[in-house]
């Protein structure tokens, strides 16, 4: 249907929302790259989106602040063309009219007045049109199998740098101002933004014009917009309507969602000591997938139904707590990061490594059962491998261009963010940190910060030099590592000498940094910790009582811990009785040391080997991830890699004997997980029993042969193992699925093959967009798993192709991305030159990243893997 390109637009400006009437407050200079001079203080903006041409037209009437004379005005836009600008009076009397200038590759527009604009408020009124995209930046269209065919909806995604595209805006975060949203739109489509609906007016021709509610102050990333056919399930908490929006018929698989949402939020409300200030908070399920799970918009958090909704057909206990998990995430950015807002993105790791340590910390609260203090670790581990190599970076990093602000969201923004947050609240104390969290939120409130203003705030509620330790932990980069070098009994207690060093993988003759690190050691078995301030590089201590010590008891310190031989044997020795949580992490570092050369590689085999059969479900879902991990490094020695899967498998099936393939009444979440996480790794080792049984259910017409807690699990294994007809009669079952989830799932698998004629076929299924379009970076990911050249080999052939589903700002990360698994010596050489060809020069960290864990697999490949093998040929 044609949709007409007139605006209705609001006659006059609509009263300013009592959150705010004046410019961002900062602490320091403000940080922009935007001239300063003028600066917004309101926008209304009105949009007219045409669906399904890929178009939109719009028109934003700019209240600005312009605090000296100036000729020119400049503002960012991308991909937008002006049809008219005028600059008008509060009064709205026609000031100038000025000369457009558009600048694409600074993705700025200027406006250039013929006589100097005085000092004063104005009103900045701008007619455009612009594209809707395909892939999930700015404003852009999801297709998604619905009812009556092929459905279309719409969604914004403005983080970091993409408002831009749909509005001419001052879109950095430092330029707070408030929003007044209409769209006219199809009367029997629902319209979401981040305020509640103030009027619906028929515009005839099935047409409406909805408005919005004035929204609080905030930066241009935080505006949200959607348009689709869809519903809304909704319940009232502490004087906020919360909300979950899903596609038409997918309301009860968003429950869960709107449930957790009730005790999240008054949780939060309590912790932060400030209320949820908006009306309302909506969590926006969009079908697909995109290059993010979810984006916290003010009061329109949107999310992708994999993180949002539980379909019962296919969604696993681990799917329910991804839900809670990135629920709590978002929903704590409400006010860690939309109330109060970064001055700019070198201070985006505030945010997220907070809203990554309190979503952990409130699961832990809420769900005590799924015992998550223990993915510390692993989360933990996730930083650590990206910061202990030569192309790691500082927490807090200097931003001075777009392309580098895409490249900031990654493991050391988030992972280490949230473990120097947990290890800096575990030092203070919890009350005296949220005291701190709390006095920060009062003073900002609406405003935009700089990191020292919050660690300010909690130095003053701790009484503690919190400030000196987190410089030493965000400004620098790389892990403190904490060398034990002695622990010995002396009349019932154990004197300790530490020594800090730098843990590195790659640069064994690096001088080592040094840092203030907070260290809590105990003696195996006593209650007792003791917890010291390493400065200068060394300390020492005395524990109570005697035995083996263990260092980072608890495991909330960001660093690594080397032991002499004889107290890591002592340890080894005393593996069974440490806590789970230490067990975690003795052997996430046992294994990094090992694969650095401080240890002798054989020291994990050992560890492994002394875990009881006892131990807790996630300790043996680590050691099946550890085992699966090894199992891929022997990749190309297929005689090495036969043997370790062999030994491998026979310590992991008899746990699975245990477990079963069903569910037993009253089982845990973690033991379920562990269940799927055996079968999985076994079925990737090739296990004839475990892919036979996988086969065998697949095939069965038993109700109950494929639950669907292990729906995902089993299917991948036989799409892992398919010859060419099975791997046909899969893709014929993906193609008919009506669900968007389950769709997105059944084609994923499809590139899980092993084969790699067929994972050509998968890369052609995406290119040919028979997935969806949303659907094809996951395709090509996938298939890199096992197939990493042939996935970058095509991907980089079809430039043109992936063009609409692989976005500027992202295709530095993607590209390079798919060569990740590669043990090539000849692909740096390659992915330089791709990287030189095609990438900005600030825009190749990601590819030097690639670089150094092929260099880094290469180096272990050749140099440890040696060790385990003797220590297996041992074992025999």
């Amino acid at each position: 249907m044609a949709i007409r390109a007139a605006l209705c637009f609001i006659a006059s400006l609509t009263a300013l929302p009592v959150f705010s009437a004046t410019v961002s407050n900062v602490s320091g200079p403000a940080t922009t790259q935007l001239p300063l001079g003028v600066a917004p203080i309101h926008y209304d903006v009105s949009i007219t989106p045409d669906a399904a041409a890929l178009t939109f037209a719009g028109k934003v009437r700019i209240t600005m602040v312009v605090d000296r004379p100036t000729t020119t005005i400049t503002l960012n836009a991308n991909g937008i063309a002006f049809n008219s600008a005028v600059i008008t009076s509060m009064g709205d009397a026609v000031v100038q009219t000025p000369a457009i200038e558009v600048n694409n590759d600074a993705q700025t527009a200027t406006f250039r007045l013929g006589a100097a604009l005085p000092k004063g408020r104005y009103k900045l009124v701008l007619d455009y049109k612009g594209r809707i995209g395909q892939s999930s930046v700015g404003l852009f269209a999801l297709d998604y199998p619905a009812a009556h065919g092929k459905a279309r909806a719409l969604y914004t995604q403005f983080a970091s740098s993409y408002a831009r595209r749909m509005i001419p805006s001052w879109d950095e975060p430092y330029y707070k101002a408030s929003f007044t949203v209409e769209a006219n739109v199809p009367a029997s489509d629902m319209a979401v933004s981040n305020m509640p609906v103030t009027s619906r007016t028929d515009l005839g021709n099935d047409r409406v014009l909805v408005r919005f509610a004035p929204s609080p102050k905030m930066s241009t990333y935080l505006l949200f917009f959607a348009l689709g056919d869809f519903e809304r399930l909704s319940a009232k908490v502490d004087g906020t309507e919360l909300g979950v929006v899903t596609r038409r018929g997918a309301t009860a698989q968003g429950q869960y969602l709107l449930d957790s949402s009730k005790d999240i939020l008054r949780e939060f409300n309590r912790y932060f000591g400030t209320t949820y200030p908006l009306p309302k908070l909506d969590n926006i399920a969009a079908p697909g997938s995109g290059i993010f799970s979810a984006m916290e918009n003010w009061g329109a958090i949107m999310s992708f139904e994999s993180v949002a909704l539980l379909d019962p057909s296919i969604s696993t206990p681990r799917d329910r707590q991804k839900v809670f998990s990135i629920g709590a995430h978002e929903i704590s950015h409400q006010w860690f990061g939309n109330l109060v807002t970064m001055n700019w993105w070198d201070d985006i790791w505030l945010n997220e490594g907070f809203a990554s340590w309190i979503e952990a910390r409130l699961t832990r609260r809420m769900h005590p059962e799924w015992n998550t203090s223990l993915d510390a670790v692993n989360e933990r581990e996730l930083a650590m491998a990206e910061d202990a190599v030569a192309t790691t970076h500082p927490v807090i990093q200097h931003v001075s261009t777009v392309e580098q602000a895409s490249q900031v969201f990654d493991r050391i923004t988030y992972q280490k963010g949230a473990a120097v947050i947990g290890m800096l609240e575990e030092y203070v104390g919890e009350t005296a940190w949220r005291n701190g969290v709390r006095s920060y939120m009062r003073n900002n409130a609406y405003g935009s910060t700089v990191s020292d203003d919050f660690w300010k705030q909690i130095e003053k509620a701790a009484n503690k030099p919190v400030t000196a330790i987190a410089h030493d932990f965000t400004l620098q980069s790389g892990i403190p590592m904490i060398r034990v070098e002695q622990a010995r009994c002396v009349r019932g207690a154990t004197n300790v000498t530490l020594r800090q060093e730098e843990f590195t993988m790659d640069r064994p003759d690096k001088k080592a940094l040094l840092w203030r690190v907070p260290v809590i050691a105990q003696v195996v078995g006593n209650p007792k910790p003791v917890r010291v301030l390493v400065t200068g590089g060394k300390a020492a201590l005395k524990l109570p009582g005697c035995g083996p010590v263990v260092v980072n008891a608890g495991q909330t310190g960001y660093y690594r811990v080397l032991y002499a031989p004889e107290n890591f044997i002592s340890i080894t020795n005393s593996f069974a009785s440490l806590p789970a949580v230490d067990q975690m992490g003795m052997l996430a570092d046992t294994w990094a040391q090992a694969q650095a050369g401080l240890q002798d590689p054989a020291d994990i085999m050992k560890m492994m080997k002394a875990i009881p059969m006892t131990a807790d479900p996630q300790v043996w879902g680590k050691v099946s991830g550890l085992s699966a991990n090894i199992y891929r490094l022997y990749r190309g020695d297929a005689q090495g890699q036969a043997r370790f899967g062999a030994y491998a498998t026979s310590r992991l099936k008899p746990i699975l004997a245990q477990l079963g393939w069903t569910e037993k009444t009253g089982e845990s979440v973690p033991h379920a997980n562990l269940r799927s996480d055996l079968i999985n790794t076994l079925g990737a080792m090739g296990d004839p029993e475990i892919v036979t049984e996988a086969r065998k259910r697949y095939s069965s017409s038993s109700p109950g042969a494929v639950p669907a807690a292990l729906r995902k699990t089993i299917y991948s294994i036989v799409a892992m193992h398919a010859d060419a007809a099975t791997w046909e009669s899969m893709r014929v079952l993906a193609s008919k699925e009506a669900s968007p989830q389950t769709k997105r799932e059944l084609y994923r698998q499809l590139a899980l093959t092993t084969d790699p004629v067929l994972a050509k076929r998968a890369l052609d299924l995406a290119l040919a967009s028979e997935a969806g379009a949303p659907n094809t970076r996951l395709i090509f990911g996938q298939v890199a798993d096992l197939h990493g050249e042939l996935a970058y080999g095509v991907a980089t052939g079809a430039m043109n192709k992936l063009e609409s589903v692989v976005d500027a700002d992202s295709r530095n990360s993607f590209y390079p991305g798919l060569a990740r698994n590669l043990s090539d010596p000849a692909m740096a050489a390659k992915l330089r030159a791709f990287a030189s060809a095609n990438f900005a020069d600030g825009a190749r960290r990601p590819t030097e990243e690639v670089i150094a864990t092929i260099e880094h697999r290469l180096m272990v490949t050749s140099k440890r893997l040696p060790s385990i093998s003797r220590w297996l040929s041992a074992e025999r």
